[in-house]
């Protein structure tokens, strides 16, 4: 089968022999797969994260003198299986795959490890048992998004973020986008966005942002400091405190109302929700200086490289900070469906398509943010640059 190959930062498209199912495993026909934004920095820098998988315990994470096929964002077309798998598994079904396999004696990063080669191929080797059949006639394209919407849905659940709450996203690249969607979805009350690129701008707001500013003209924080109930600096929130005080203690049992006002969460500033979707130095402590007293900050963007930030700024703000990485299995089915349902409209996210020929122009394409999002890999297309995507008028780029 054919495959593009990464090594020392070069992609080329290689012959590779076609992957057989081992028990409980299904072979696909890959019908799209997805370039994500940590391919696009694996490809040159994946020695800089060997330190970091080696300390949680996985050395076999890609590296840059060893060949790998990336792809971990895809869905396909059953064409074999392995011993002991479910009926539902026919072949000819489509179906999405949580990026884990089984192989060489351990578990292994289906797209980031050399021991599980991923979707930039014609075929690609899954676990039945992480895998979903397709449901709704859901077309392909929409399909290969339930990865990436995936980690979008495991970081907005981890925020606890609720409807009347405030949301701040940093970042209007591929991942922010699917936040947008998915805080759309939920019916919170102000999403507001922040990109440089008119391009990611324009996209924020057609995934549902109601506020979408130009950082470099205009501070989101700012945005949000003007609301009701948002305190930005310290002194402020000591006169809360003394000032909420002195009207209590002339209430008989003041002590039990001002229990009760904490736990409807009435009795600090209001807290807005920060998702930082860019994953570069500086973006951390960035949010933690700008952010409103009590804020709570989701770290979605993966910062490949060292950072720096100053803890006594984030105790003294009482900042949350929250990091999140992936998903569960039942979060990854969960977006399948609402994909499906069409609870969640993610059309915006893809602008483009590619044959395997083309996914070296696809990553050069990928580094302009006025010319793509999403660009999604079709084995079977001859493509050899970035197309516009093919689906709905809202899928492309203005």
């Amino acid at each position: 089968m054919r495959a593009v190959s990464c090594v020392s930062g070069e992609l080329s498209v290689i012959d590779l022999p076609a992957p057989r199912p081992a028990p409980g495993q299904l072979v696909l026909d890959v019908r799209r797969c997805g370039i994500c934004g940590s391919d696009l920095h694996a490809k040159d820098h994946a020695d800089e994260l060997v330190e970091v998988m080696d300390a949680v315990g996985y050395p076999d994470f890609m590296r840059g003198d060893t060949p790998v096929v990336m792809g971990h964002e895809f869905c396909g077309d059953i064409v074999e299986r392995g011993r002991g798998v479910a009926k539902e598994f026919k072949v000819g079904a489509t179906v999405v795959s949580f990026p884990l396999l089984r192989a060489h004696g351990g578990v292994h990063l289906t797209g980031l490890s050399p021991l599980a080669p991923g979707g930039y191929a014609e075929q690609v080797l899954t676990e039945a048992a992480m895998s979903f059949v397709v449901p709704n006639g859901l077309d392909v394209d929409t399909a290969a998004l339930t990865e990436p919407m995936a980690v979008a849905l495991h970081a907005v659940r981890r925020s606890e973020i609720g409807r009347r709450d405030t949301a701040i996203v940093i970042g209007c690249g591929p991942v922010g986008l699917a936040v947008i969607c998915h805080l759309k979805a939920m019916g919170v009350s102000t999403i507001v966005a922040s990109d440089f690129s008119p391009a990611r701008r324009a996209l924020a707001g057609r995934c549902g942002a109601h506020v979408v500013v130009d950082p470099a003209h205009e501070s989101p924080y700012d945005r949000v400091a003007r609301q009701k109930g948002v305190i930005t600096a310290a002194p402020d929130l000591y006169e809360l405190g003394m000032g909420s005080m002195e009207k209590l203690r002339k209430v008989p049992g003041w002590a039990h109302l001002y229990r009760v006002a904490d736990k409807l969460g009435a009795a600090g500033p209001k807290r807005p929700v920060i998702f930082e979707c860019v994953g570069v130095p500086g973006m951390i402590d960035g949010a933690i200086t700008a952010a409103p007293v009590n804020s709570r900050v989701i770290v979605v963007g993966v910062c490949m490289g060292d950072d720096r930030i100053r803890p006594a700024l984030a105790n003294g703000k009482e900042i949350d900070l929250r990091f999140v990485f992936a998903y569960t299995p039942l979060e990854f089915r969960d977006t399948l469906y609402l994909l499906a349902e069409g609870k969640i409209d993610a059309s915006a996210l893809v602008t483009g398509t590619v044959g395997l020929d083309g996914v070296d122009a696809a990553f050069t394409a990928l580094g302009d943010p006025e010319a793509h999002a999403k660009v999604l890999i079709d084995p079977r297309s001859a493509a050899v640059e970035p197309v516009q995507a093919a689906a709905a008028p809202s899928s492309r780029l203005s």
